[in-house]
């Protein structure tokens, strides 16, 4: 293939990150896909041509070095980058612990970032290059028991779009993908934890909460599968778009908020307007 490219793919074993992994071999593309366990990864993807795994975890930025170093040795290049790996740490706020609120933001906001800074020189030397990140429809909106996940999505959302400015001189694109309710593992005991402390005000809500999230774990209407070919898809598009919304439930949050941001600077138009200084600059007319 004349226009063979190297993708490198995080958490690229289990959930979206293996189903991105078979779509984009399949496609004739190669692969560095990456995860805690090297061997679980291999033993997930199999055998294949222009396959390279390697050892990341997302967390360590050593290991993010170490990855991209290994990409450039075996392909020597990389094409496009997939911050894929996430976990979900549900709870409200106060039942959260502080440690608990420092790994939902290593693995789902610094991790990307890790990886990203080390993707980056590659990418300007080529001047050529794609950076994209699964966000989810939590980075448009908030909700109940999901403080800590929002709040690492809401990051990844405005990192994405000033990195976007940043590089787009190199020949960078970005890309920002928001999932709705897909099949992945995330709700798996594996990548979902929930809040260790807990308080008595909140035990109602909270029972119905972890129902519902336990309860959704692998009835998710969306296709990763499927995902993984609109990726493809959207990635063969020059210039790259800056979001894609994943899921007619994200199109549908998308829609509500823009909304609801519409009528909050319609209710108070007047009163923000008229918040100028009105004493003259200090160097008017000087």
């Amino acid at each position: 293939m004349a226009d063979k490219q190297v993708w490198l793919i995080t958490c690229a074993g289990r959930g979206m990150g293996l189903d991105i992994t078979k779509a984009v071999l399949a496609t004739g593309h190669a692969v560095v896909a990456t995860g805690r366990n090297r061997e679980r990864v291999a033993q997930a993807i199999g055998p294949a041509d222009d396959l390279l795994v390697v050892r990341l975890d997302i967390t360590n930025p050593a290991d993010a070095e170490a990855a991209v170093q290994a990409a450039v040795d075996r392909f020597g290049r990389l094409d496009v980058l997939v911050n894929n790996a996430a976990n979900f740490y549900a709870g409200f706020f106060e039942e959260l612990s502080p440690e608990q609120m420092n790994q939902q933001l290593a693995t789902s906001l610094l991790g990307p970032m890790n990886v990203t800074r080390a993707v980056l020189p590659v990418l300007r030397r080529q001047r050529a290059g794609q950076v994209i990140t699964i966000s989810s429809t939590a980075g448009l909106i908030g909700f109940e028991f999901g403080s800590a996940y929002a709040a690492s999505k809401f990051g990844l959302e405005g990192w994405m779009q000033s990195l976007q400015a940043e590089v787009a001189p190199f020949g960078i694109y970005t890309l920002v993908v928001n999932p709705g309710f897909f099949r992945t593992e995330l709700l798996t005991e594996e990548s979902t934890r929930f809040a260790t402390n807990p308080i008595a005000d909140y035990d109602q809500r909270r029972a119905a909460q972890e129902q519902f999230w336990k309860g959704h774990n692998g009835q998710q209407a969306g296709d990763p599968a499927k995902l993984a070919q609109a990726l493809l898809t959207i990635s063969g598009q020059i210039p790259l778009p800056h979001r894609f919304l994943a899921g007619a439930d994200a199109v549908a949050t998308a829609e509500q908020v823009a909304a609801v941001l519409q009528q909050e600077t319609a209710a108070y138009r007047e009163l923000s307007s008229a918040l100028a200084n009105d004493e003259p600059a200090a160097n008017a007319g000087r």
